[in-house]
């Protein structure tokens, strides 16, 4: 996410999307000879040309599947609504409100104070989705509602509402796959204090949605009782509490796990011990232990968590990284070292925060540099350079609640920029994370003055997509074995983005042709394609990608409205034999006014944006459909 999010006031809409596989008919398969599929090709689409067009959320693209037997087909894509964030589908306490309104801690809808007719919240930023495995027979989708752009009156409102996840019941076809909601419920997060800008997730190996927090609150900034912060955080507290007094920085920055239970009920968790930072998801590995962590924001870090046992993130060992740059070409590479940051469990963290804890009890401070002070600059304290010095007994605090600001005065890196999704390649043992805008703290430092310059990469505003090798026999920087067969002791460049030195006719700043800002990543094994979504100011249409590990192609299969951002992208391979990809988007218009377009009328098209979608109203869920499953393709292709 694009921190100017945090002030913004700009149009914000969200729109999902999935691609979805029907199974093949039985006259079809037949013709086919039952063959099973060697594998499938994208055939992108241009991007868009005229109003129409960039106002539209659509596809032209294409897929070509080809068989064992060497016949090819061709399947074109195209795109159908579920519900809007705004449409009144979900069921709270009896009232049927609106899917994106928010939730208090007693479980009633949260009123917009501003508004003149009682009207509820209402999230015009749906973004991860998670369609699980059958429970019961029976398909759901959890669904985050990030944050809410402005409020009735038309004031900003980012980060002061507090978020929400519904859970969907699907209605599946058993022929064409197609998929219809027949039941939406808003998620209880009483249990964990509330829920703070959940950015993207993940599914779990074992069949629960993993959630996140990004952007956490400052402790330091939020003990001035002048801050922007404890007024952010008051007035979260507020809305969801009814009392500004519970207001607790070191309640938000966590990773929440939803699980679903037979009866489709949900039950919520924070996992503390995996560390307060700004999570975009966490991703698990094969081993159901392993998890790695994006940091969204700037001068953030590189985290990696090592539970005690599988299936299990209450407990374990959290390590951050220090990149060590081995090349500048294609985007960049180096070697990653890993710092045991400590163990802990949930409980030994909530406790901690539970006794009242703050930023004055873990660290001491200091305005300038000074004898027993370590230097650090990270996302944290508005990125400004901070001289701490961590008081006695304090470790497991400092961990596990300041994360990033501990790991930087270990020596980890915290120079990352814009660290956004993450996805598993299984076969290849391979992460790919998006790295959204390679600038700033990942350059070299000009100026001298940071306490650390170990990425001095270069400048790619358009970002890149990076690949971590996974190995196991893996040591730590005190040379202890990390107990993890899913350690990645590298990472280099895989998919560069392009700056341009000019706008185009159509206001792009980065090559329409290559992916601008990639943000939200998903992986499917059995098409070998990384699904990369963007969020990017430097194209006016924001697009989703298909890039092929093998033939290192990359096609274009999706665009969303001018201005708006690509989120949530979601692969299922197989779900009774059907395939999808869900994708969100946000914030149509918001990144045109400023542009330079000459090909179209800018005027224009900011009006039918308004007019057909509806800026700043409410955000949607959909899906593309019209390939074959990809379930029956060969194992291990």
């Amino acid at each position: 996410m694009i921190n100017k999010k945090l002030v913004k006031k700009g149009a914000t809409l969200a729109l999902a999307l999935a691609i979805t596989i029907p199974a093949v008919t039985p006259a079809f398969a037949a013709s086919q000879n039952n063959n099973k599929i060697e594998s499938v090709r994208f055939n992108g689409m241009q991007a868009p040309a005229t109003i129409d067009e960039m106002v539209k959320t659509y596809t032209n693209a294409t897929v070509d599947v080809k068989y064992i037997n060497g016949k090819v087909k061709t399947f074109p894509l195209t795109y159908n609504y579920l519900f809007k964030s705004e449409d009144k589908v979900a069921t709270v306490k009896g009232e049927k409100v609106p899917a994106g309104t928010p939730i208090d801690v007693n479980g009633n809808p949260i009123k917009d104070p501003s508004g003149t007719n009682g009207e509820y919240f209402v999230s015009d930023a749906p973004d991860s989705n998670s369609l699980l495995m059958p429970i019961n027979g029976k398909l759901y989708m959890v669904t985050h509602y990030e944050y809410q752009t402005i409020d009735a009156a038309g004031q900003s409102a980012y980060g002061l509402v507090p978020a929400s996840m519904s859970l969907t019941e699907m209605e599946q076809d058993k022929k064409t796959g197609e998929l219809k909601p027949v039941n939406v419920e808003k998620i209880d997060f009483s249990a964990v204090d509330g829920l703070w800008i959940p950015c993207n997730g993940s599914l779990s190996p074992w069949n629960t949605h993993l959630g996140s927090e990004e952007y956490e609150p400052d402790a330091r900034l939020f003990l001035n009782p002048t801050s922007k912060v404890r007024s952010q955080v008051e007035t979260f507290s507020q809305f969801y509490f009814g009392d500004k007094a519970k207001a607790n920085p070191y309640f938000y920055g966590y990773t929440p796990e939803i699980t679903v239970g037979k009866n489709g009920k949900t039950s919520v968790e924070k996992h503390y011990s995996t560390g307060r930072f700004s999570h975009e998801l966490a991703k698990v590995m094969p081993d159901n232990k392993t998890v790695f962590y994006g940091d969204d924001g700037g001068n953030t870090g590189m985290f990696m968590y090592v539970a005690d046992k599988e299936k299990d993130l209450s407990s374990g060992t959290l390590y951050a990284a220090t990149f060590k740059q081995t090349g500048t070409e294609n985007g960049g590479s180096g070697d990653l070292q890993w710092i045991n940051l400590g163990h802990a469990t949930d409980k030994e963290v909530k406790d901690i925060i539970d006794s009242g804890i703050t930023f004055n009890d873990i660290f001491e401070t200091s305005d300038a540099p000074k004898e027993g002070f370590t230097a650090i600059k990270t996302y944290s304290n508005e990125g400004k350079v901070e001289y701490l010095k961590l008081k006695p007994g304090k470790e497991k605090a400092a961990a596990f609640l300041e994360t990033r600001r501990y790991a930087a005065m270990l020596g980890a890196t915290t120079e990352f920029n814009k660290m956004e999704g993450l996805a598993l390649n299984e076969k290849d043992k391979k992460v790919y994370i998006a790295i959204s805008d390679q600038s700033k703290a990942m350059e070299k430092d000009s100026t001298g003055k940071d306490p650390a310059d170990h990425i001095q990469l270069p400048k790619i505003k358009a970002g890149v997509t990076y690949q971590l090798d996974l190995r196991g026999g893996q040591k730590d920087s005190n040379g202890n074995a990390i107990n993890s067969s899913y350690v990645a002791p590298s990472m280099s460049g895989l998919v560069v983005g392009e700056d341009l030195p000019a706008a185009d006719a159509y206001g792009n700043t980065a090559n329409v042709d290559k992916v601008a800002n990639p943000d939200n990543l998903s992986y499917s094994e059995a098409m070998r394609t990384l699904f990369i979504g963007e969020d990017s100011g430097n194209h006016t249409n924001n697009f989703v990608w298909a890039y092929n590990v093998d033939t290192k192609e990359l096609e274009r299969i999706l665009s969303v409205p001018a201005g708006a951002e690509a989120t949530g992208l979601f692969a299922a391979d197989d779900r009774n034999g059907f395939s999808y990809i869900f994708s969100n988007f946000q914030h149509p218009g918001d990144e045109v006014e400023g542009k330079s377009i000459t090909a179209v009328n800018k005027e224009e098209l900011l009006k039918a944006v308004d007019e057909q979608i509806g800026i700043n109203k409410t955000g949607g869920i959909g899906y593309i459909s019209g390939m074959p499953s990809v379930t029956k393709m060969p194992k291990n292709k």
